[in-house]
C-alpha cells in the first residue's frame, strides 16, 4: 500500500486533543537497537546511526499514519529515554540513577505488569542552561515527512526537584533554590520558542510528580527528605504556569500525568483526588492525558473538578501487558467517566508509552499495533472521527 498517496487528501483537525492519541514513545525496532549498539562500542558513525534513526522514525509516521492518527510523533527513536536526552542537553543534569535516599521500595505488588520499580535520583552537576535547539530538528523532520501534526514531547519543568529535592539542586550547582527554578523557567520557555520556531504546533509535556503525589507511600519519601508534598504541588504549579504563560501563541500544549513507566514496572499508586482541584484548576494547561489504565489510579470521581473549558485524554489501554483490553469493557469505562465530563470532552489513548526507556515495555510490535488500532477504533465508533 502507497501509505503517502492513501493520506495525502485528509484533513486533519486542526485543534489537539484528538480523539484517538497516543502518549509518543513507540518501540524501537530491533535494526534501531542494533545500529545503537554498534555506535556504542565504537563500530559505526554518527552518519549511520542517524540513517537508521531516519528510517526507523519514517517507518513510525506510516505506520501513524496508516492506523489513523491525525497526528505523529518519532516515537522517541532519536532518545534513550523520555527524559535523559533533554535534560542532559541543558548541563550535566541526570535522572537516570536508581539509588540513594530518594528512591522508593522497590517491588510492592506485581500486578500490571511487575510491581513498583525504585524512583529515579536526579543530579544536578551544573546549573540548568538552554544554548541551542534540542528538538526542533524532531519537529522538522516531521514536518518533512509527513502531512499530520507532528507531535513533540518533552520532559516536565519539575522533574529534576521531584527526584531529588532542595538536597540535590543544592548539593554542587547552586546556592539558591530560586535561581534553580528561574533557570528551568528560561531553559523551556526558550525550548518552545526554538519548537514554534521549526514549525511544531503540539507539544506534550510529560510531567509525572502530580500523579506520583497521591500515593501514601511517595509523600512518606518526600517527608524524610524534608518536603512538604502539599507544598511541591503549589510550588510545581507556579513554575509550569510561568513556562506556559511565555509559550509562543498557536503551540497546542497538553500534559501526561502517570504514575512511572519503565520495562512494564510503575512508580507509585493511588487516586488523583488529592490533587485533582489543584491540577485542573490552579494549572493553566487545556488538557491532560491520564493514566487511568488499572485500580492503581483510582476512580473517575476526580474529574469533577474539570473546569468545562478543559479536556481530558483517558489513558485506558495498558502498554505494560501483552493482552488487549476488550473494546466494550473500554466502553463502559468511558461511559462511567461521562458522569463527571461530558463525552465531547473526552479522548482515548494508552496510558503511557510503549518505549519510555529505548528497551521498552514487555509487549511486542504485534500487540502494539493492536493496542494503537484498538484505540483509533474505538474513536471512531464513538466520535466517528480519530
Amino acid at each position: 500500500m502507497n501509505v503517502r498517496a492513501n493520506v495525502a487528501g485528509s484533513k486533519p483537525v486542526a485543534k489537539p486533543p484528538f480523539r484517538a492519541e497516543h502518549i509518543g514513545s513507540l518501540l524501537r525496532p530491533p535494526e534501531l537497537m542494533q545500529a545503537r549498539a554498534r555506535f556504542a562500542r565504537g563500530e559505526a558513525g554518527q552518519a549511520e546511526l542517524t540513517a537508521a534513526e531516519d528510517k526507523a522514525v519514517r517507518g513510525a509516521i506510516r505506520l501513524q499514519e496508516e492506523l489513523g492518527f491525525k497526528f505523529v510523533t518519532d516515537g522517541e527513536f532519536r532518545r534513550r529515554s523520555y527524559h535523559s536526552f533533554f535534560y542532559g542537553e541543558l548541563g550535566r543534569l541526570r535522572i537516570d540513577t536508581i539509588a540513594g535516599a530518594n528512591a522508593v521500595a522497590t517491588e510492592k505488588g506485581e500486578q500490571d505488569g511487575g510491581g513498583r520499580g525504585a524512583q529515579p535520583a536526579a543530579v544536578i552537576g551544573s546549573r540548568v542552561q538552554w544554548t541551542h535547539p534540542i528538538n526542533a530538528g524532531d519537529a522538522a523532520f516531521l514536518k518533512a515527512n509527513s502531512d499530520r501534526l507532528g507531535k513533540i514531547t518533552i520532559p516536565g519543568p519539575c522533574a529534576l526537584h521531584f527526584r531529588g529535592g532542595d538536597a540535590a539542586v543544592i548539593a554542587t550547582a547552586y546556592k539558591d533554590v530560586d535561581l534553580f527554578w528561574s533557570d528551568t523557567v528560561e531553559a523551556f520557555g526558550q525550548e518552545l520558542r526554538a519548537l514554534a520556531d521549526a514549525g511544531c504546533r503540539y507539544v506534550q509535556i510529560d510531567e509525572t510528580a502530580f500523579a506520583k503525589f497521591g500515593d501514601p507511600d511517595v509523600q512518606a519519601a518526600l517527608a524524610a527528605r524534608g518536603d512538604d508534598w502539599s507544598r511541591l504541588i503549589d510550588t510545581y504549579i507556579g513554575v509550569t504556569n510561568r513556562i506556559l504563560r511565555a509559550a509562543p501563541a498557536g503551540l497546542h500544549i497538553g500534559m501526561h500525568l502517570c504514575r512511572g513507566n519503565r520495562g512494564g514496572h510503575w512508580h507509585a499508586e493511588g487516586s488523583y483526588e488529592e490533587v485533582a482541584e489543584r491540577l485542573f484548576n490552579a494549572l493553566e494547561i487545556p488538557f491532560y492525558f491520564l493514566e487511568y489504565d488499572t485500580p492503581r489510579a483510582g476512580s473517575f470521581t476526580p474529574l469533577r473538578f474539570l473546569p468545562k473549558h478543559k479536556s481530558v485524554v483517558l489513558g485506558l489501554v495498558s502498554t505494560k501487558v501483552q493482552e488487549l483490553e476488550d473494546k466494550t469493557a473500554l466502553r463502559q469505562r468511558l461511559d462511567d467517566a461521562t458522569q463527571f465530563v461530558t463525552l465531547d470532552r473526552l479522548a482515548v489513548s494508552p496510558q503511557c508509552g510503549f518505549a519510555s526507556v529505548d528497551t521498552g515495555n514487555p509487549v511486542t510490535a504485534e500487540a502494539q499495533q493492536r493496542k494503537l488500532e484498538l484505540i483509533c477504533g474505538m474513536a471512531r465508533d464513538i466520535w466517528g472521527e480519530t
